[in-house]
């Protein structure tokens, strides 16, 4: 079931449709039974590009005395947009008292008609019913960063380059157009120019940039050995983080 209205309409209706209990009693319960962990995706961060069907997985962990008997569906509430994941969460026992609660649910931008100002915080609203019939409601239990997908490019030059001389190096930070179904240019962000040497694996921080209001990005540097060059972008609630490939440049 996906829904668009406001927040407040979408977590009513929801709670009605799927769990049969009226709103006044969000964030109610009976007994002991607690919420303890939500994780949405492993990580709380679901990133969204322009095709192809997205799986989220959504895990609610949670204790009482008696043990978890089992949950109802979750919903998922962001902006301006509603999520029910469909089906009954499949619980897994943890211990004689906890329980993790686990469901998915698909998501196409192509079909689920996404905007790109439904991006930001998420929430999960879940229920929780344990052994001894106590349970717990709880809007919001957990959040999650509900992201449109970022590219980013990176180009270094001159190659060959004579040591001590500059290094040039561009590219472009985009975003995921949920409206057009296209990747669009993501301007005035802040990136980093990475660099690792030739035989190393980890890339270090060169400086920090902002690209140009159509998602440009250029700047200099001074060649020091043979190595790759990228530009990385850290994300935030609404974009996800997102390296370029590194670009290679040999020094002589």
């Amino acid at each position: 079931m996906r829904i668009r209205a406001s927040v407040a309409v979408i977590t009513g209706a929801l709670a009605l449709s799927t769990i049969a209990v009226p709103a006044a009693q969000a964030d109610g319960g009976i007994g002991d039974t607690k919420i303890t962990k939500v994780v949405v995706d492993g990580d709380n961060k679901v990133a969204i590009s322009t095709s192809g069907t997205n799986t989220i997985k959504v895990s609610v962990t949670a204790s009482d005395d008696s043990g978890i008997k089992g949950a109802e569906a979750f919903t998922l509430i962001g902006p301006g947009y509603g999520i029910e994941v469909t089906g009954k969460p499949s619980c897994t026992v943890v211990s004689a008292t906890t329980s993790t609660c686990t469901a998915s649910v698909k998501i196409d931008p192509k079909t689920d008609y996404l905007s790109n100002s439904n991006a930001g915080t998420w929430y999960v609203d879940a229920w929780i019913t344990a052994n001894d019939d106590d349970f717990v409601w709880t809007e919001k239990a957990g959040s999650f960063s509900f992201q449109r997908t970022a590219k980013l490019t990176a180009n270094a030059a001159p190659e060959p380059v004579v040591k001590g001389r500059t290094i040039t190096a561009t590219g472009a930070l985009t975003r995921a157009n949920w409206e057009t179904l296209k990747f669009g240019a993501y301007g005035s962000q802040s990136v980093k120019l990475q660099f690792r040497k030739k035989n190393s694996d980890t890339y270090s921080t060169v400086k920090t940039v902002k690209a140009d209001s159509r998602g440009n990005i250029k700047t200099t540097t001074k060649a020091t050995a043979d190595g790759y060059y990228r530009f990385s972008f850290a994300g935030n609630s609404t974009t996800s983080a997102v390296n370029a490939a590194g670009d290679y440049i040999d020094v002589r």
